[in-house]
């Protein structure tokens, strides 16, 4: 018997542990075991995640070539008999919720099995949509599910995780982050908004724009930079994207980007969660300039992967907001540490002079720094 595994995997944690890694192999091993053919494809969609399948070197087995969200993923393999989601949440139950919003989200008609945190004492097997596959699905189902759970020592449970916790009064809406930890980072869209100082959290949105975080205090500049959002459906992440120090890792000639210093676009990006490497796959850039701290901060460590240089434009806040454990850039980069204004205005100002323009990217570094001059923008570059 054939059958199709679509395997979607969600964040750097679960690829770091090497838990991806070995799953995969289990789903090899079972193939062989049970005599039957499997074919397995793998997706990673987060730019983090990415990152992380690049330093495993791992992009021959998983798939990075998109950036997307964990339920887009599973939609892109709808077509497979059985979907595996694999998660290495922040504790057991916010993994679960996690797991119940993006099977929700996806509407799937085939059964999901999540891995959530698998290594930890806490870690957990779950079926989703166990009714929605045929008889002989449903064996090969069943019996896959005891494989995994007994080779991970991973016990088989059900949904303790709530639903995403979203309400409307009086005209605003209300959104609630349960287990954030004092000091974290608070990301919407892959923007920092604010700093948590407490736990629940509860975003509150007026006519589309964040205006109070309870249990938080607002980053004024990323809330500009965020701009209009609805709170019901964005993606809100807390704390670090990615723990632990990759600053030494070399890059691989399949990583190596073929940007050179030859004429192209000057490419402007205000948020993390942007496919940058999609859109350096299809158009002719030769600069990438990285608008805010948060920014900066993720896409210099995807674009460090190969070897892509980056004119970053950040402010204080790169000490006070930590969504990675340190900057991976690629040597050239210059990063514009702003001493007078917000990063959301010098990204409007950089945004209406350079639109438009091709330029190498010495030349646009200098078109940057003669702008800021002019309009007497007091900064300081930043070493990394």
């Amino acid at each position: 018997m054939d059958i199709d595994i679509g395997v979607v995997i969600h964040g750097p944690g679960i690829v770091d542990s090497g838990y991806a890694e070995k799953i995969l192999d289990i789903l090899r091993e079972f193939s062989e075991i049970c005599n039957i053919d499997i074919r397995v494809t793998a997706k990673v969609g987060g730019n983090m995640g990415r990152v992380a399948v690049i330093d495993r070197k791992l992009e021959d087995i998983i798939d990075i070539s998109e950036r997307l969200y964990p339920s887009q993923c599973l939609k892109r393999l709808k077509d497979k008999d059985i979907l595996f989601l694999l998660n290495y949440g922040k504790s057991k139950e916010t993994g679960h919720t996690f797991g119940r919003i993006v099977v929700e989200r996806a509407e799937l008609d085939k059964p999901v099995i999540q891995i959530e945190r698998p290594g930890e004492d806490d870690g957990s097997v779950l079926v989703w949509n166990r009714e929605r596959c045929s008889g002989n699905i449903k064996k090969i189902l069943d019996t896959l599910v005891s494989y995994i759970s007994e080779r991970l020592g991973l016990k088989v449970e059900e949904c303790i995780g709530s639903r995403l916790s979203v309400w409307e009064e009086e005209g605003r809406v209300f959104r609630r982050i349960d287990t954030v930890d004092p000091g974290e980072s608070i990301l919407v869209n892959g923007i920092i908004v604010g700093k948590a100082l407490g736990s629940p959290v509860v975003l509150i949105s007026e006519r589309g724009k964040i205006v109070e975080i309870i249990n938080g205090e607002i980053k004024k500049d990323g809330v500009e930079r965020l701009g209009s959002v609805d709170l019901k459906n964005a993606i809100v992440k807390t704390g670090v994207l990615r723990k632990g120090s990759f600053k030494n890792l070399k890059i691989t000639e399949n990583c190596r980007s073929t940007l050179n210093d030859s004429l192209g676009d000057v490419l402007i990006v205000d948020r993390g969660e942007r496919d940058v490497l999609r859109e350096l796959r299809n158009r002719n850039i030769s600069t990438v300039i990285t608008i805010g701290s948060d920014t900066t901060l993720i896409l210099g460590n995807v674009l460090g992967r190969f070897n892509v240089k980056v004119v970053g434009i950040v402010d204080e806040d790169i000490y006070r907001y930590k969504v990675v454990e340190d900057l991976k850039v690629t040597e050239g980069s210059r990063i514009f540490l702003l001493k007078n204004c917000e990063c959301y205005q010098v990204g409007n100002l950089l945004m209406e002079h350079l639109k438009g323009k091709r330029l190498r990217y010495e030349d646009t570094l200098r078109y940057v720094s003669d702008l800021l001059e002019k309009h007497k923008v007091i900064y300081e570059i930043l070493n990394f």
